[in-house]
């Protein structure tokens, strides 16, 4: 599989209240549409396959929001693209499908939170990586 298309459709940030202890966060992610697509300019052997999905992050009680709506398109192999489409109509995927597909959407959309977030004087709606401070002796004792 490869991507060979993504783009946000709607973006979406909100505060509605201020933080007066750190905030429980909780995400949702969902396929919203999948089809097959034509294209004149794709002579590859693979189909290609529009996703359209959504993605949001919820700071409860209720103090922000992010939604994002976009489109993701990847290519194929013909077999697997019938047996995907298949699936979707019981709106069910293959696993390795699956986690192909919402890391891309992760990958992107968090990229994008996390800017947004900062820019609304939010949290991250994960840890970050950080330095910490450790002093000599500590260190010293850890060795023996």
């Amino acid at each position: 599989m490869r991507i060979i298309g993504f783009n946000f459709t709607k973006i979406l940030v909100e505060k509605k209240g201020s933080l007066t202890k750190p905030p429980q966060v909780k995400t949702s992610i969902n396929v919203l549409d999948l089809k097959e697509i034509s294209s004149d300019f794709l002579k590859a052997k693979e189909t290609p396959i529009e996703i359209k999905f959504s993605y949001g992050i919820f700071y409860e009680p209720k103090i922000a929001e992010l939604a994002f709506e976009g489109n993701l398109i990847v290519l194929v192999d013909p077999k697997d693209a019938k047996e995907i489409i298949k699936k979707w109509k019981k709106k069910d995927f293959s696993e390795k499908f699956k986690l192909f597909v919402f890391n891309v959407i992760l990958r992107k959309s968090n990229i994008r939170a996390i800017q947004l977030e900062d820019e609304m004087n939010l949290p991250p709606h994960f840890q970050l990586p950080s330095l910490k401070f450790e002093n000599k002796e500590n260190k010293e004792k850890k060795k023996e």
